[in-house]
């Protein structure tokens, strides 16, 4: 598909630069504190199957073999990304194929993991989210976290998305209300929580502004205390990402 072949060569491109700028250690506190506890939030996921899908080069992965004890097979359509992946994470199993035919066997894991890439698939959402739901074994979790549409900087996010080299093509941010309702049978939606502001463009995502590292280490412990102290303040109208967790039933 077209669609996958743009993600495939796109983040084949950019892999390096992508994995210096989300792999640094502010990047990886901002995950840890702002995306994973709150995501992985009352689940027990010590020795459990868990996919990470659109894994790069295993972000979460870290977080989810040191801290949450899980076992953890990583996917994903980058050559590049797959490679890091193994080289890094040497224990677990890894897959280089897309989200929505990745070719595992009905009810393979227990929960599945996405972090900030289902904005990647448009026009083929809907069919990943299906493969999901049949790889997922019943009861099992999906949990990923998002950009949502619902934020009052939604139309200025897909006019970047469309002029800046970073991004494909078929980048865009999700419709959760449509989401939901699309896939009310399939899924119990048991979390979604609004996060995302200052730190999560400063920080989380530094690498779209083009922010030198050694200027990232300077002011990123206190960005990310003002987002800490204005986290209650989270609404949909006002964020920028959503965190989910969404059962199989």
């Amino acid at each position: 598909m077209q669609a996958e072949s743009t993600q495939r060569q796109h983040y084949n491109r950019i892999a390096a630069e992508y994995e210096a700028q989300y792999g640094d250690p502010d990047g990886i506190s901002y995950r840890e504190k702002f995306l994973y506890e709150p995501m992985f939030g009352g689940l027990d996921l010590e020795g459990r199957s868990v996919l990470e899908g659109l894994s790069g080069s295993g972000h979460a992965t870290d977080y989810l073999t040191t801290q949450k004890r899980a076992m953890v097979t990583g996917l994903d359509i980058s050559e590049e990304a797959i490679a890091s992946f193994k080289a890094r994470w040497p224990r677990c199993q890894a897959i280089c194929a897309p989200i929505n035919a990745s070719g595992l066997r009905d009810e393979s894991f227990d929960f599945v993991v996405v972090v900030m890439g289902l904005h990647h698939l448009h026009p083929h959402l809907a069919d990943a989210l299906r493969e999901i739901h049949r790889i997922l074994r019943k009861g099992g979790v999906f949990c990923f976290a998002e950009p949502h549409q619902r934020s009052v900087l939604s139309r200025l996010r897909a006019i970047w998305y469309r002029h800046d080299s970073l991004f494909a093509d078929n980048e865009e941010s999700l419709d959760m209300e449509a989401l939901k309702r699309e896939f009310e049978n399939l899924f119990k939606f048991k979390l979604e929580k609004y996060v995302g502001g200052a730190a999560y463009l400063l920080v989380f995502n530094s690498m779209i502004f083009r922010v030198p590292l050694w200027l990232k280490r300077i002011y990123s412990p206190a960005v990310m205390r003002l987002e800490n102290m204005l986290s209650g303040l989270h609404s949909p109208a006002f964020s920028l990402a959503v965190l989910c967790q969404w059962e199989k039933k």
